[in-house]
């Protein structure tokens, strides 16, 4: 408080004896830029070191009353006051660097010398001297110029006082001996001109302008403000030959006021100019130093510009980006970004990628973007939006995290639960097969002694065959629910009824978990969802595993398991599955959804069965609920959202089916099937109806057609060791393509990418094996009917 209070009175006194040589008031007030900067850099509560210089400095240097001199040191003090607290809820920055602090500054040296001019004022007046000196207008005159020294005070000293903390640009060597010598020749310049006229001096003084400018944008302001108050105490120093009163000096030949208001605007625009400049480079600088970063981030980085009414079209994508997909810049610069993922998108990330672009909203999401070899890209995209500075374009940023090796590792340990959860069942499911398998061969021992017996027996034997024939469905059904819940099939969704899905889980389950507890079957009507039945299956197979898992061994009659299934309050397809097993205390129900959290013995469990049930769910647009109680049992809850009601079938369908019954004449069909027994079963099947070649390789199968033959019909197992049912598709697409609409593909699954891969693209119908006679017969009647209606 006494350094404030003694670099107070050091200005002010600095200040009035300029204005006594001047013969009027002083050019640069400086004491008030002093004030503002103290109080701003210590701390408001140093006023009071204010308070007592200024009364000080009016009590020695006035002949004011001293109620006038406590008025005229309250408005001084107050004004600083006033500067300093605006300063701080401005949010000012000494080192003037930004736009902003400059106009506060600004605003506040305009603003807050006002206080200190009222308080002046007012002590005048009561002191009598305002009404002393040459009226009212030469007084309004000489307060005005009062306030602009304030101001320039403000502008000038106050930004190098507190500025002087910063670091200060460094000038170049060869422009500080210009700014040196322009400097001296300046203010000699003023002092020779001692014996000119006013308004020689006042043009003089508007030399200052280029050379502030100049200052101000090399060296900064405070070397600027520097050179500013040292010619305007060389120009004050000569204004005026000979000392007078404050007031009559002002109302001579062009007076202070025209050159003080330009020294003023002077400085305000150096200090704007600076601003500006570090804006300019600071901006320069971060971006370089966001585009080195965007270039070498390890996530891809895509910028795209949309001007008002036309699509986007990319204007930048960083070396990661390019490497995820493959591409080059040349490729994508002018491109629209939905030419990466906008063909993969599905329709639901379609609309909100449109909402997106229409509200300006970020959105987080993930796209399949399709790599140059034709492969897909997994990405986690996440979309901002940047308005440019006038508002006329509009830019998106994306930026891109691969995920496809995440995809890769999540599809396999999806299917290793899936397995997991079968293997947990092995037992029951074996048991399940041996025994049909068991009546089956007692009953086709059964069936030849009848034979051997004679024709009395035939309805014996008829007896024991239909028996041979219900235990080889049980065992076909048994085997097409394990390929249901083990098939490596993706995420392609059909129309499905949840009850349908349910029962092949509950038989693959139903003997594991009757050894622990009854189950009960509660199907309601539940409306169509649109799901993939594998991923599905998982689901309700894991939840069953989970319910007997926590059903402890040896009392059946005690516990139950339910299975229900419905309609939810929303209308959603519900399944619902119960337990009175030991339930989970509050700790373990908040985690169980958590990947890797198990509470079964090491060796029993990864972890990772609910996490994955609960994030196919969510992918199919569906919840999974659960509640529980300890010692009570658990209840899973799964919802589903119901498909979109389907169009009716169109007259064509059932004109279609009308063929299907017609089969008139023989055909010639072809047989491809690598094992020999069930290619002369499907012989002695069809015969009957159709004349049929049957052929184990596929090679001598293409050889025939490329000789020539005719048939009618292709039937052909999928794989084959050779010549696979892909090459014959190939094959009959180069050389016979009028038979690729009655080609039927027989599969036992398919076992590799490529495999499923086919059978995801072809049209042609695709028969499971096993295969019902029934069915078998249906399809070949369908596809001659179809190619006869063609």
């Amino acid at each position: 408080m006494l350094a404030l209070a003694l670099v107070y009175l050091a200005s002010t006194w600095l200040s009035l004896t300029q204005a006594a040589l001047s013969g009027g008031a002083s050019v640069v007030c400086a004491s008030a830029g002093v004030a503002i900067a103290g109080l701003h850099r210590l701390g408001l509560a140093r006023w009071p070191a204010l308070f007592v210089a200024a009364v000080l400095v009016q009590a020695v240097s006035s002949s004011l009353s001293p109620a006038a001199v406590l008025l005229v040191a309250t408005g001084d003090t107050l004004s600083a006051l006033l500067g300093a607290w605006l300063l701080k809820r401005w949010g000012f920055s000494a080192a003037l660097s930004r736009v902003r602090d400059v106009w506060g500054l600004a605003l506040i040296a305009v603003v807050s010398p006002s206080v200190g001019v009222l308080g002046g004022v007012l002590g005048g007046v009561l002191g009598g001297a305002l009404g002393a000196t040459g009226g009212w207008a030469a007084g309004g005159m000489a307060l005005g110029v009062e306030w602009l020294g304030r101001t320039l005070g403000v502008l000038g000293v106050g930004s190098v006082l507190m500025w002087c903390a910063q670091r200060r640009p460094e000038p170049s060597g060869r422009e500080g001996l210009v700014l040196a010598s322009i400097t001296l020749a300046m203010c000699g310049g003023a002092l020779l001109a001692r014996s000119q006229t006013p308004v020689y001096l006042s043009t003089w003084v508007f030399f200052l302008l280029p050379v502030g400018v100049w200052v101000a944008w090399r060296f900064g302001s405070r070397l600027a403000a520097c050179c500013l108050v040292l010619f305007a105490g060389a120009s004050a120093w000569t204004r005026v030959p000979e000392p007078a009163a404050v007031f009559t000096g002002v109302a001579g030949a062009g007076g202070l006021l025209e050159p003080r208001l330009f020294l003023v605007i002077a400085a305000f625009g150096g200090l704007l100019l600076l601003a500006a400049r570090a804006e300019r480079g600071l901006s320069h600088t971060q971006l370089e130093v966001l585009t080195t970063a965007l270039k070498g981030v390890q996530e891809g980085v895509l910028v795209a510009e949309q001007l008002p009414g036309r699509e986007p079209r990319l204007v930048f994508a960083n070396a990661s980006l390019l490497e995820m997909g493959g591409w080059r810049i040349e490729e994508l610069l002018g491109q629209s970004p939905f030419a990466l993922w906008g063909d993969t998108l599905d329709p639901a990330l379609r609309e909100r990628l449109a909402d997106a672009l229409r509200e300006r909203t970020p959105l987080q999401d993930e796209v399949v973007m399709t790599h140059r070899d034709g492969s897909r890209v997994y990405s986690q995209m996440q979309l901002s939006f940047v308005r440019s500075a006038g508002g006329a374009s509009t830019f998106l940023v994306s930026t891109h995290r691969d995920i496809t090796t995440q995809k890769r590792l999540q599809a396999q340990l999806v299917s290793a639960e899936r397995i997991a959860a079968v293997g947990t069942l092995a037992a029951g499911v074996g048991h399940e097969i041996n025994n049909p398998l068991a009546y089956l061969l007692l009953n086709l021992e059964g069936a030849m002694r009848s034979l051997k017996k004679g024709p009395e027996h035939m309805m014996e034997a008829r007896t024991r065959l239909e028996c041979v024939r219900e235990g080889a469905e049980r065992i076909r059904v048994i085997a097409r629910d394990l390929k249901v819940f083990s098939r490596q099939e993706g995420e392609e969704r059909e129309m499905l009824d949840v009850n349908e899905v349910v029962v092949p889980a509950l038989r693959m389950a139903a003997h594991a978990v009757r050894a622990r507890a009854r189950l009960v079957e509660d199907f309601g009507s539940p409306p169509l969802v649109s799901a993939n039945e594998s991923r599905l299956g998982q689901v309700l197979l894991n939840l069953l595993v989970n319910a007997l898992q926590s059903i402890p061994e040896g009392h059946p009659d005690r516990h139950e398991v339910r299975v229900r299934t419905g309609v939810d309050t929303l209308g959603r397809a519900l399944v619902e599955i119960s337990d009175t097993g030991c339930g989970m205390a509050p700790h373990v129900l908040e985690r169980i959804f958590d990947p890797f959290f198990t509470t079964k013995p090491s060796g029993e469990g990864t972890g990772l069965g609910l996490a994955i049930c609960q994030q196919i769910v969510q992918s199919h647009g569906g919840e999974l609920q659960v509640r529980s109680e300890q010692g009570k049992g658990s209840v899973f809850t799964l919802v589903l959202p119901a498909a979109p009601p389907m169009d009716v079938a169109a007259p064509e369908a059932d004109e279609a089916a009308a063929h299907v019954a017609e089969s008139p004449r023989r055909r010639r069909i072809l047989v491809i099937d690598d094992e020999p027994r069930l290619a002369q079963s499907m012989r002695m099947l069809i015969e009957p109806s159709h004349d049929v070649v049957v052929t184990t390789r596929g090679a001598e199968a293409l050889a025939w057609v490329s000789a020539g033959q005719r048939f009618d019909l292709v039937l052909c197992d999928l794989q084959m060791p050779g010549t696979t049912g892909m090459d014959v598709y190939s094959h009959l697409t180069a050389h016979a393509p009028e038979l690729l609409e009655r080609l039927v593909f027989i599969s036992g699954g398919a076992y590799t990418q490529a495999t499923r891969d086919f059978v995801r693209s072809v049209r042609n119908r695709i028969l499971e094996k096993p295969v019902r006679p029934d069915e078998l017969l249906a399809t070949i009647d369908e596809a001659l009917a179809t190619s006869t209606a063609a």
